[in-house]
């Protein structure tokens, strides 16, 4: 058989294609990953050929063992490619006759167009996708960092705005901040699949199925919680995976910041935490160099899933209705895409569950400056207006500066009266760290009490 005749629009023309329009047209490089799904949707558009007596049983059974013969191929990497398969559709149909007979995998288009074949493919990819690796993934790293927080919820540390040290705060409410918006994240991505889980399948090429196929028993059989019920939008509707890569995008941000916070407690100077070797690199010239290279990954390949998104949408943004080749420009930037939010998922789960935390180098950065904000909660107690007790915090400051003092703790309580008459004796008890975070217990503070709360809101969460 030529070229042009196994080709499934080939008939239409009878000149050869230009080699390289072949090779730029082809993306069997990349969707071949979705041979799973593009198998089981003809197994189940089959069976609905069946039902209307456009297949004989014996034709149906021949091909779903023709079928399964070659999802075990694909399983064990023993599919052979051949030159002119276009794509994943084009390989699976071509091996199915060569398998079965081609008079009988040439039933197995009846009716169906690769406009409906190629999304239903695509929606069944995505939705395993994100129900087999990305939510339990997400879970996986949501979990490591609530037991994290549990395990180590007395350790305190300075939190930070600005990147200036702000107020002590929990090192578990700094995980608990984060596992938040991975929760958050999660809930988002559940909210995608129920919104990309309808059924495209047998909407033809655009206008819809001529010998009325039941599209409720192909969405049921398929797992599909039910059909898109206009055919133009079904063959052509890609909103689903704008919203996976913009999914994947905030995720991503998430991740980057992550990281970058990470990058920053773990350099010396901070000293906070210390990686594992297996997530670090060393210095191809200098052998003192631990470097936090899956952090910088991380942070890293948030710009290129970025991009993804970018540029399927200057793809998409100017295609007229229905379908139009531009369309295969969304798989290799989804499937970049996904591979990518998946890796870094497990890399940042690794980091999190194998680091080691430094407790005394948390605890010995926390300063007395950062209890001034107590210092006026002081005065506010005593009915002083926190206006005028933000100014009284500042003068006392100031004045343990001018005086070359290492803390506003050292003051002299004559000192503290000098400023302000109301300061009394007992205002020394608030230069404690530990008091300090524990004052702070209302809903989503960082007493230890609040923070227990939190994780526990997550862990009905996910």
């Amino acid at each position: 058989m030529s070229g042009s005749a196994q080709k499934l629009w080939g008939g239409r023309f009878t000149g050869k294609t230009d080699p390289l329009m072949h090779l730029y047209n082809a993306s069997l490089p990349y969707d071949y990953k979705m041979y799973k799904a593009d198998l089981e949707g003809t197994r189940v558009y089959t069976a609905g050929l069946q039902k209307l007596g456009l297949l004989t049983e014996d034709e149906l059974s021949k091909i779903h063992q023709g079928l399964e013969e070659i999802k075990q191929e694909w399983d064990e990497d023993k599919f052979v490619r051949h030159a002119d398969d276009e794509d994943i559709h084009t390989a699976n149909e071509r091996r199915l006759g060569e398998l079965i007979g081609r008079n009988i995998a040439g039933k197995v288009h009846t009716g169906r167009s690769r406009n409906d074949q190629c999304v239903t493919d695509l929606r069944i990819y995505c939705r395993d996708i994100v129900n087999d690796k990305l939510l339990p993934f997400m879970k996986d790293l949501i979990n490591v960092m609530i037991l994290r927080a549990e395990k180590e919820i007395d350790i305190l540390m300075p939190g930070y705005t600005h990147l200036q040290r702000a107020q002590p705060i929990r090192w578990s409410h700094w995980l608990s901040s984060y596992a938040t918006y991975f929760t958050q994240d999660l809930q988002r991505l559940r909210q995608i699949v129920e919104r990309l889980n309808q059924s495209p399948l047998g909407a033809g090429a655009l206008a819809g199925h001529p010998y009325g196929i039941n599209r409720e028993y192909l969405a049921k059989e398929l797992g599909f919680a039910g059909v898109i019920g206009n055919s133009l939008v079904a063959v052509s509707d890609r909103d689903f995976i704008v919203e996976l890569m913009s999914w994947s995008t905030l995720f991503m941000n998430h991740i980057s910041r992550f990281a970058e916070d990470m990058i920053i407690y773990s350099t010396a100077e901070f000293g906070f935490i210390k990686l594992s070797d297996a997530y670090s690199t060393g210095s191809s010239l200098m052998p003192q160099k631990k470097n936090a290279d899956s952090l910088e990954l991380l942070r890293g390949k948030s710009g290129r899933v970025f991009g993804d998104l970018a540029g399927f949408l200057m793809s998409l943004k100017g295609i007229p209705s229905t379908y139009d080749k531009d369309m295969q420009e969304d798989k290799e930037a989804l499937f970049d895409c996904l591979t990518t939010v998946e890796h870094s998922i497990l890399i940042a789960t690794g980091v999190v569950s194998t680091l080691s935390v430094q407790k005394q180098k948390m605890e010995a950065a926390l300063t007395m400056d950062m209890l001034a904000t107590d210092l006026a909660d002081y005065l506010v107690r005593k009915g002083v207006p926190f206006r005028e007790t933000h100014h009284i915090s500042g003068e006392c400051v100031a004045k343990a500066e001018n005086l070359g003092l290492d803390g506003i703790d050292k003051l002299t309580l004559e000192q503290y009266q000098e400023i302000d008459p109301r300061f009394s004796s007992n205002l020394f008890e608030i230069f404690n760290f530990e008091q300090s975070v524990e004052r702070r217990d209302a809903t989503g503070g960082t007493a230890k009490s609040a923070v227990l709360k939190q994780l526990d809101n997550l862990k009905t969460q996910i």
